[in-house]
């Protein structure tokens, strides 16, 4: 989907715990299995993003043994090189 051009929610990237929290929020309202949901609110990219070119990789959510996200509101498989706007170091 990424690949194709979906528009996600890139911005903006959330500056305060309550921003943060608010986003993850309207996550919880999907269904599970809302991928493309889970992609647009959480402002997926499918390359790096930002002044420091955050990606997941470097997130302290990401899995790299099961290339996944592990925030329990997004709970999807991510690249490496991808990005979202819930990145936390």
């Amino acid at each position: 989907m990424l690949a194709n051009g979906l528009r996600t929610e890139v911005e903006p990237f959330p500056q305060t715990e309550k921003e943060f929290y608010e986003i993850q929020d309207r996550l919880r309202a999907l269904a599970p299995d809302d991928l493309k949901g889970k992609l647009v609110i959480g402002g997926f990219l499918d390359h790096p993003y930002g002044p420091d070119n955050w990606q997941c990789a470097d997130c302290i959510y990401y899995l790299a043994n099961r290339k996944w996200c592990d925030l329990p509101e997004l709970a999807v498989p991510v690249e490496p090189q991808w990005y979202c706007r819930l990145w936390r170091m």
